[in-house]
């Protein structure tokens, strides 16, 4: 008979963003600080959460034995914000998540891996009540959405942990969670009378533990090793993953024969955002873990199912695991913060304040509005969870059918949803970041502060009630630490007034893209649903005349509007734009025709003239796009310059190139200004080369020897990009196509001819696509070339060499 195991090991990664969406957008805008990724959601996608859900396992030639989703073999929670973004940007991603939670129930006694999370990270010591349960409740309903199961655990954000906030965890039917070592106060075996306090941390982190609770309730608490943890973090344990699982299988104790977990629980985003390749140092220490006989790999919940607590523990009221001092770090100028500078952090309790005024303020006025139809405001409010996991109409109308008095007219319909709109981003103005790092003026705490001037808008459209004079005024109290910067209310005005937008503004953004780009009757411009009713383009030359009316209906809070607008375009970045809401088609009509008739005879001056009649003399521009599309169109406005300057580059290389030839024979460098159009010239052509539809690989390689012939520096970021995505995109036609072995070849050759100019490439799906199909397909084809196929033995030749050049061993 086996013995029975009495080592474990849980591993636990808390993964979380703040939301970073515009709040009138519901989208993230270009964060300039992530290049050359557009935003950090999606730079850490790429180099954390992606890499998790397919890490790999390497050999000792550095080629890929093994490729693990490392969600399935840890402990970890992903905050709901961030699940919301990576389903619409990241669904392969999201998906390997789920999945991997289902795949663990298998490994783990039928108890998932994931752990649920309060909503959008508010420090629940320090909310309200009524916040504090709904961030439960929220973060509760999306766990299930996505998993669909019932939490048996939840994460509290930064750890951070009060008698009320247990309560409300036990009352929910959440089993457990996790602590620091430090929040622990006194512990003692369950029957006993006297208590142990905990000095230092020195709760022994490898039992469970019982907490009980005023109401009779209990919970179990678990609590990580401290200093494991740390060094997981910031002592290098990351560098090597056999070290990483020396470390923790050397933490049992050798002389106790009870039941032992080693655990330890960081920031998931140190295994490869924050320690490049951490996702690998992770892999192989469960790797080595697993192979370990006498340890057993598991998860909080199946632990505890098999190994109930026999301690009991009372915690440190209002204490986290990254603030010393409690949970000052989000009210006071305790001391923690990131950076290393003089700063200080007075802005803290005074930012708080104003907060907790505007939250007050605007909850008095949403259970005023909300109760005139709804008989109870705050379950509405905590159901509305619903609402925000499936926006559509059917959902949103069983919401209604559900929580209201019925039937509500259309107004009272949007007046509901912007109330608890309301509600969500003065919830949102509470996430953790905001208070996290140093200066006021910063990227988190900017977006808390937005999502309080939703709150505000908000509050006005909803009740005619101003609160942004106060609230600014609050702000002033707020002191910064940079002079420009001097307190909260500067911050206020330079970078969140700006960005508040109304429906008119769509319209505007609508009206300039429509100069660039074309759209169908009905188009969803963010969280907008746009649809035309009527639109016309005149052209004479380079100029075009736009004149249309839209209707504009926000797809969150239902309300809509017609819009007027007309575009005058003289070509490049120079346009004309107004836009008004829209009166009768009587007033239209009349403006469609005088501006018709004025530009078809050139008459460009009476033209803008009319416009600033009937527009006012407000003239959009190109500045009033959306900060992401205004990119997008200024890249547009660019390809055409390129292509003039692409000639002139061209003309000077091809005249002085037999010059240019001779110089590398003598070894004289080229003068700068030849190779810079040298490499100019040899870039694009590779880049055109390798994203035309048709791969023209004698071309491709004689465009490699000439670029070998030169010392210039090569464009090697932007190069490796392009080859990258063009070898994915036929790895991705080959994994459709697995018995086009051509397709397989072509692969082979660009991998072959890429690889003298020492690119960086970036093969991480391609080595998904070939991976999957080493156990696939591979494995038919070998079969059938002891039954003499010679297409199967020419298949696995073909397939086995372009294994080489990925670095994936499939022995």
């Amino acid at each position: 008979m086996a013995e029975k195991i009495k080592k474990f090991v849980c591993l636990h990664g808390h993964f979380y963003q703040p939301p970073r969406e515009n709040p009138w957008l519901e989208e993230i805008e270009i964060q300039d600080s992530a290049f050359p990724y557009l935003n950090w959601n999606e730079r850490i996608t790429a180099e954390c959460y992606a890499p998790n859900s397919a890490s790999r396992i390497l050999d000792d030639k550095g080629h890929i034995r093994d490729i693990v989703n490392n969600y399935s073999k840890m402990s970890f929670n992903f905050g709901p914000t961030l699940l919301v973004w990576l389903e619409r940007f990241a669904p392969n991603v999201h998906e390997a998540i789920v999945e991997a939670d289902k795949v663990s129930r298998k490994n783990f006694s039928g108890h998932g891996a994931a752990l649920a999370q309060a909503y959008n990270h508010m420090i629940l010591p320090l909310c309200n009540e009524r916040d504090r349960r709904t961030q439960v409740i929220w973060g509760i309903a999306d766990f299930e959405s996505r998993f669909h199961r019932k939490p048996e655990g939840l994460w509290l954000p930064e750890t951070a942990v009060d008698t009320a906030s247990l309560e409300i965890l036990a009352e929910l039917d959440i089993k457990f969670t996790i602590l620091a070592p430090r929040q622990a106060k006194r512990f003692r075996k369950i029957g006993d009378k006297n208590w142990t306090a905990v000095k230092d941390a020195n709760i022994d982190p490898q039992h469970p533990y019982l907490c009980r609770l005023p109401s009779g309730r209990s919970i179990a608490l678990f609590f990580y090793d401290g200093p494991i943890s740390h060094d997981i973090a910031f002592g290098g344990l990351l560098n090597n993953g056999e070290g990483f699982a020396n470390r923790l299988t050397a933490s049992f104790p050798n002389d106790n024969p009870s039941s032992r977990l080693v655990t330890a629980a960081t920031d998931g985003e140190t295994f490869g955002h924050h320690h490049r390749f951490g996702n690998m140092a992770l892999s192989y220490c469960l790797y080595s873990i697993e192979k370990n006989k006498s340890i057993q790999n598991t998860v909080y919940a199946e632990y505890l199912d098999l190994n109930p607590p026999e301690f009991e523990v009372e915690i440190h009221e209002n204490s986290s695991w990254s603030c010393a001092h409690g949970v000052e770090r989000w009210k006071s100028d305790c001391g923690c913060k990131v950076g290393i500078n003089q700063w200080h952090q007075k802005w803290r309790a005074p930012l708080r304040d104003a907060l907790d005024w505007l939250r007050d303020a605007s909850s008095a006025l949403f259970e005023r509005e909300m109760s005139a139809i709804c008989a109870d405001p705050w379950l509405a409010r905590n159901e509305y969870v619903r609402v925000m996991l499936d926006r559509s109409q059917i959902s949103a109308e069983k919401y209604f059918s559900a929580y209201f008095q019925s039937p509500l007219s259309k107004e009272q319909k949007i007046t509901a949803l912007k109330l608890l709109e309301l509600q969500r981003h003065a919830m949102f103005m509470y996430t953790s970041c905001g208070w996290f790092f140093d200066e006021i003026s910063g990227i988190e705490t900017v977006q808390i502060l937005r999502y309080a001037a939703r709150v505000i808008q908000l509050s006005k459209e909803v009740a005619g009630v101003e609160l942004e004079q106060e609230f600014v005024s609050l702000l002033e109290n707020v002191p910064g630490n940079i002079p420009e910067y001097k307190n909260g209310a500067e911050v206020y005005k330079r970078f969140v007034k700006p960005s508040s937008i109304s429906l008119l503004n769509v319209g505007v953004h609508f009206a300039i893209s429509s100069a660039f780009e074309r759209f169908p009757e009905t188009a969803n411009v963010y969280c907008y649903s746009i649809r035309t009713v009527v639109s016309h383009d005149y052209e004479i030359g380079k100029q075009r005349l736009l004149i249309g009316r839209v209707q504009i209906r926000s797809l969150i809070t239902w309300e809509e509007v017609d819009v007027d607008f007309s575009v005058l375009y003289f070509g490049d970045y120079n346009l004309n734009g107004g836009v008004r809401y829209h009166e009768n088609d009587e007033s239209f009509k009349q403006m469609h025709n005088q501006l018709q008739d004025h530009f078809l005879r050139s008459d460009i001056p009476e033209v803008i003239g009319l416009m600033n009649k009937y527009f006012g003399l407000h003239n959009y521009s190109l500045w009033d796009l959306f900060k992401n599309e205004q990119g997008k169109v200024l890249t547009q406005i660019f390809e055409s310059t390129m292509d003039v300057i692409a000639a002139n580059f061209r003309e000077i290389y091809e005249h002085y190139y037999p010059l240019m030839r001779i110089r590398p024979d003598l070894k004289i460098p080229l003068p700068k200004a030849l190779a810079m159009t040298v490499e100019f010239v040899l870039t694009r052509d590779m880049t055109t080369a390798l994203e035309n539809d048709f791969l023209d690989l004698d071309k491709i390689e004689r465009l490699a020897q000439e670029m070998r012939r030169w010392t210039f520096t090569r464009d090697k970021e932007n190069l490796g990009f392009v080859a990258g995505r063009r070898i994915e995109r036929l790895m991705t036609q080959f994994y459709d196509n697995p018995h086009d072995i051509d397709l397989g070849r072509t692969i082979a050759t660009v991998l072959r001819i890429l690889r003298t100019l020492s690119l960086t490439l970036d093969l991480w799906k391609t080595q998904n696509y070939y991976f999957a199909m080493s156990k696939s397909i591979y494995p038919d084809m070998k079969n059938k070339i002891k039954e003499g196929d010679g297409f199967a033995q020419d298949w696995v030749a073909g397939f086995e060499n372009l294994g080489r050049y990925l670095k994936v061993s499939i022995e």
